[in-house]
């Protein structure tokens, strides 16, 4: 009898530290990760440090973001599929988008924006660069797509609102009303998803040290749009700092 115990045991051992370590997700565009990840430039994404900040003998941590991409390219070009198809239950999902969404529906350029705010309205197109009918739906319809595909998977999902840009009006980083912040946090909220106010957190940092005090410490010297390592590492630590605050996620968890 004693002999079947410890078999049992053993088993329940093995099983136990044989269980796949969850994955962390991460989509979005340049500002989390930049390039290969690697700094080519002096440039990096948050996402591209954050690993930094979890016990990797605990969680994976996938990358996902490119650059260029809104929340509406990153599906229309195939690449959310790949990802939502290999998720699991217990896994993490952290989007961030808006940047690129900010840009033309349609032209020879990028045509890679959405419809600004979070509403159900859509436009049909003939799109100038891949030459095919599209369907442009809101800022708001794609990330609630990403957020409601990943919890039906068992997946807790964070929406992060866009990381500040060096840009300042009347001594304080620029702030829009009606812009990608507050809808992000909209859908998050809607949906019932965590959010981390990112953009606000950081933006707090900036205020108090100035344009030019930022622009050295934290960004590139190509543009006030992508931090150098420092400005990651700033932005990293204020999603880890979302994700220790957030009372339901079991995110934390995974955190040294």
């Amino acid at each position: 009898m004693k002999k079947f115990a410890m078999f049992f045991v053993v088993l329940a051992f093995f099983s136990f530290t044989l269980k796949p370590k969850p994955t962390l997700y991460l989509i979005g565009d340049s500002t989390v990760k930049a390039g290969q990840g690697k700094g080519e430039n002096d440039m990096w994404g948050w996402g591209s440090v954050i690993g930094e900040k979890f016990d990797s003998t605990k969680i994976n941590i996938e990358n996902h973001a490119i650059g260029g991409r809104s929340s509406r390219t990153f599906l229309s070009e195939g690449r959310w599929e790949p990802i939502l198809n290999k998720m699991q239950k217990g896994d993490f999902l952290i989007i961030q988008f808006g940047h690129n969404d900010d840009w033309a529906i349609n032209d020879t350029i990028r045509a890679r924006g959405s419809i600004k705010g979070i509403g159900l309205d859509s436009v049909e197109i003939d799109n100038l660069i891949t030459k095919k009918h599209e369907v442009v739906h809101s800022f708001g319809w794609y990330i609630s797509k990403y957020i409601n595909e990943a919890k039906a998977k068992g997946v807790d999902v964070f929406v992060c609102s866009q990381v500040p840009f060096n840009k300042f009006e009347d001594g304080k980083v620029k702030r829009q009303e009606e812009y990608y912040p507050k809808w992000a946090r909209q859908v998050a909220e809607n949906n019932k998803a965590n959010f981390i106010d990112l953009h606000e957190m950081s933006a707090k940092v900036y205020d108090t040290l100035g344009y030019d005090e930022v622009k050295s410490k934290f960004f590139t010297p190509k543009d006030n749009v992508h931090t150098n390592r420092a400005g990651a590492q700033l932005n990293a630590e204020n999603v880890t700092l979302g994700i220790r605050n957030t009372k339901k996620s079991r995110l934390k968890k995974y955190l040294k």
